[in-house]
């Protein structure tokens, strides 16, 4: 299973919350949903919160064994 745990590590350590994500970064509310939810995500959405983030994937997501 994914989780985004260290997403919002990352965000936090970069003063960065979901408003900004949403309403300055450009991603859509829904996507952010599903990222509060360890719902999947697009490569392109995994891509562009490391650009914005200025960070690796590893830095967004692990997986886990939890179902």
């Amino acid at each position: 299973m994914i989780c985004y745990d260290p997403l919002w590590k990352t965000m936090e350590s970069k003063n960065i919350t979901t408003y900004t994500l949403i309403y300055k970064l450009g991603f859509s509310p829904q996507k952010i949903q599903n990222l509060k939810h360890n719902k999947s995500i697009t490569i392109y959405t995994l891509e562009k919160l490391c650009r914005v983030l200025r960070c690796t994937p590893n830095d967004v997501l692990k997986f886990t064994d939890e179902k």
